[in-house]
């Protein structure tokens, strides 16, 4: 149990990559906050890890509400005492062309998918410096580093995710906080089902490893880097894309 005694907050934890990221998290013993929009599924969750001989507590939470994060990262505190892994993974998507994308599209994803992460940052920063230790680990994209035509708004919050990781990774390392990003390629969620058959084909073309991505192979990295053997490890972007982008 590498994790145990530790406190991990998993931000869009109800389904996907979020879901894989806190079931590998409690496997490694440590409680795990989960928070997302869909209690529901939170719950069912909760209870799968509890089952299972786990530690896990759900907070309805719509990132794109400062209010609501800083209830919900208060009341995870007052619950378990501290938060020492931060997983920023809550995303949405409202693709269209730069020439019809509307500002409306632009905020949206940008408040969730980039302003969430720095407000989630500053509201757990807190302990992890009293206690001169934290992980902070950004879901970030492998649009975020080469673009892509119609997510504009989508590559820039991600882009933007790696340019915040690096930056409080200079801050807080004397802290012994670390802060990385992992970025995901092509993963089999529910962002992803919708995509036609003709596009996942064309996707694996670029791919070299031959195969669309799980979300256990993001939970995977997700739980390195939380974990003592990825101590020397900040400002680091995780590429977990299987060679679709290598730079």
């Amino acid at each position: 149990m590498p994790l145990s005694g530790r406190v991990a907050l998993v931000t869009g934890a109800s389904q996907g990559i979020g879901r894989a990221c806190a079931l590998n998290l409690a496997a490694a013993g440590a409680s795990v906050a989960l928070a997302a929009r869909n209690q529901e599924r939170l719950n069912e969750l909760a209870q799968q890890i509890s089952s299972s001989g786990g530690k896990a507590a759900a907070f309805a939470l719509d990132v794109s509400d400062e209010e609501q994060i800083k209830s919900a990262c208060k009341a995870i505190i007052s619950q378990f005492g501290k938060i020492d892994i931060l997983v920023n993974n809550a995303g949405i998507t409202h693709d269209q062309l730069i020439l019809r994308m509307k500002r409306a599209d632009w905020d949206a994803v940008l408040n969730t998918n980039l302003t969430s992460a720095y407000l989630c940052i500053q509201q757990v920063i807190g302990t992890m410096l009293k206690q001169r230790w934290g992980r902070i680990i950004n879901i970030t994209s492998v649009f975020g580093q080469t673009g892509q035509a119609g997510q504009a708004n989508y590559a820039a919050s991600k882009a933007g995710l790696i340019g915040l990781t690096m930056a409080v990774a200079r801050e807080v390392a004397s802290r012994n906080i670390t802060c990385n990003a992992v970025a995901p390629g092509f993963i089999e969620t529910a962002m992803t089902s919708g995509l036609s058959e003709d596009f996942k084909q064309n996707a694996l073309k670029v791919i070299p490893l031959g195969r669309i991505g799980a979300p256990e192979d993001v939970a995977q990295a997700v739980g390195f880097l939380a974990s003592d053997e990825a101590g020397y490890i900040t400002g680091h972007v995780l590429n977990v894309n299987g060679g679709m982008f290598m730079g």
